[in-house]
């Protein structure tokens, strides 16, 4: 039983796991580079089709490559500063080889030149080394990672119907997000006060026939018809 054991077997032993990861990582990163000429150019650059399990377990495999050639990339960018332009084996190179100028290169360079024997003992092909340090590093400098994406296919492989999908790097044939205008919200007035109702007047019956009385019974027969 494979309990807490990572990673898929693949109907594989570990060595040919190795090596099979290792060919669809050098066909990946080496179909970037895309010769106009060529007749067997890949159809789309930078994207392979294989079934969706081992493309799940090739994409930390060749993301982490693609940290490796970014970090090469920033170090030989540093060391360019210490470099001469001069042709090798010229003059003017041989005065800045035999100078304390070339020791500062040379241990500037030097972690980069471990990182690319370290990524060549993993892919084992120059050109795919040359393409990862290179177009890739640049492709994706500015990106701290998920260089790669994993799509689902419809279609399933012919023998034993295995789910089939795509792998390739990001950047290219990406879908832009549309970002939809919400309407502005409405925001509701704050409820005006009711008016105040307006008090009734206050009666003034008793004071008119308090003087009503004084002026006699035509005067409060007068007032009582007013009233009315």
């Amino acid at each position: 039983m494979r309990h807490r054991v990572k990673g898929r077997r693949l109907g594989r032993n570990a060595s040919h796991r190795k090596a099979m990861f290792r060919n669809m990582a050098c066909s990946l990163i080496r179909s970037v580079r895309v010769d106009e000429d060529d007749k067997e150019r890949p159809k789309v650059p930078g994207r392979i089709v294989t079934t969706l399990a081992k493309a799940k377990e090739l994409r930390p495999f060749v993301e982490k490559l693609v940290t490796i050639g970014r970090k090469v990339a920033v170090i030989e960018e540093q060391a360019a500063e210490l470099a001469t332009g001069a042709p090798r084996n010229s003059d003017d190179w041989r005065t800045w080889r035999d100078s304390e100028r070339w020791n500062d290169w040379n241990q500037a360079v030097a972690p980069a030149v471990a990182l690319r024997r370290r990524a060549f003992a993993l892919l084992r092909d120059n050109q795919a080394v040359d393409v990862l340090c290179d177009e890739l590093a640049e492709r994706f400098a500015d990106r701290p990672g998920g260089y790669t994406r994993v799509v689902r296919l419809a279609e399933v492989r012919l023998g034993d119907a295995g789910q089939k999908a795509l792998i390739e790097f990001v950047g290219e044939r990406d879908r832009e997000r549309i970002v939809r205008k919400h309407a502005p919200a409405v925001v509701e007035d704050e409820e005006t006060p009711a008016p105040a109702a307006a008090e009734p007047p206050a009666e003034e019956a008793p004071a008119a026939k308090a003087e009503t009385a004084e002026e006699g019974p035509a005067a409060t027969e007068e007032a009582e018809q007013k009233s009315e």
